[in-house]
């Protein structure tokens, strides 16, 4: 715990909803309200779904009534004064940074002699840090700290820029969201699951449902669902129709507590390109339920250990994919293996495992 005055943290965000970072964000603001530090949350957008802890600027709120110029003069102006009033300990930069005049602004006036420590939440650096080298040193010059979510996040990271002051903080699930299961809202169907952003881009959705077409599943009348919203929805739909798949493979909207349809899953789903730390893979085995994933870059290999707690399976190979599925379905024995596993191999994504790491960084010891 921390010792001495009750340091003043804030954490900045896009906004607390949708994606995995800005779940994790959240949950970081829950882990150090329980380390005893005063937290703030500073919130661009104005979309607050998910459970949090300390005191909220939403100023998203205000964009969302005026966004003229002279409205973001004056967010940025609010922005700048709170900073300046609240005499933070240290500020959390939570959000993908890809545009560069925009970000410059913000590291050289609003963090201006502030303590800055900036999260990486993926393996595609630029949505973070630009491409060049010399920008990059000259944006991050102030940086306190950099934490990414993933080993392979950090070994790119300084191989490519040569930065000094990176540390891997894991993301961590928090118990209780995670507890909070209530009954399914689906038939008794035999199902696995995708969960999250329906963005075939990143996501690669497409590849997901030519591996089901391609088992052996719908003979057996395991059904696909893919739970969640975005711009690629109506389109995978359509494929779906296409295939003729529309009886075998289920989309469900997106909701804020999944972990009732997680937990009746046979496995869960992901066929990223790439990713940071996929939260959905330790969500899920944190309920006990076995995952299959691509070996993208970067995070799934640091969650599943093949055939104990998960398949993890070469990227772009549908039909490996499909046979990692059929596995699940027709070996008993590796299914009941990962399913059984499954809980205890996440122990060190905890809350209480996460918080030793960020208590070293707040309090200097790292």
């Amino acid at each position: 715990m921390p010792t001495t005055t009750k340091k003043k943290i804030c954490i900045v965000v896009s906004c607390l909803a949708d994606g995995g970072a800005e779940k994790s964000s959240a949950v970081l603001s829950i882990l150090l309200d329980n380390l005893g530090y005063e937290v703030h949350i500073i919130s661009v957008l104005s979309r607050i779904d998910y459970d949090y802890k300390g005191t909220l600027l939403n100023l998203g709120a205000l964009k969302s009534k005026d966004d003229s110029f002279f409205g973001k003069l004056n967010r940025f102006w609010i922005f700048f004064n709170y900073l300046r009033t609240q005499n933070f300990d240290f500020i959390i930069d939570s959000r993908s940074r890809p545009n560069i005049v925009k970000q410059i602004i913000i590291n050289k006036i609003l963090y201006a002699n502030e303590k800055v420590i900036f999260i990486i939440h993926s393996f595609f650096l630029n949505e973070y840090i630009p491409a060049n080298k010399l920008i990059a040193k000259f944006m991050y010059n102030n940086a306190f700290k950099f934490v990414t979510v993933s080993k392979a996040i950090k070994t790119t990271l300084t191989a490519k820029y040569h930065f000094n002051n990176v540390k891997v903080i894991y993301n961590s699930v928090d118990q209780k969201l995670v507890a909070s299961v209530t009954e399914s809202f689906l038939s008794s169907d035999k199902f696995m699951l995708y969960f999250g952003r329906i963005e075939d881009e990143v996501k690669n959705l497409s590849l997901l449902i030519e591996s089901y077409r391609l088992s052996n599943l719908a003979k057996y009348n395991v059904k696909l669902t893919i739970l969640g919203d975005g711009k690629d929805k109506t389109m995978l739909e359509q494929k779906v129709k296409f295939l003729n798949l529309s009886e075998q493979i289920i989309f469900l909207p997106y909701t804020q507590n999944p972990y009732s349809l997680v937990s009746k899953a046979m496995c869960t789903l992901l066929t990223s390109k790439y990713e940071g730390l996929p939260t959905v893979l330790i969500e899920s085995l944190s309920l006990g339920i076995p995952v299959i994933s691509v070996d993208c870059e970067s995070g799934p290999s640091e969650i599943i250990k093949n055939e104990y707690n998960g398949l993890l399976v070469e990227n772009y190979k549908p039909d490996l994919f499909a046979n990692a599925m059929n596995r699940f379905v027709f070996d008993e024995k590796l299914y009941s293996l990962c399913k059984n596993n499954a809980k205890k191999s996440v122990q060190k994504f905890s809350i209480k495992n996460i918080s030793s790491d960020w208590e070293k960084i707040l309090e200097n010891t790292l």
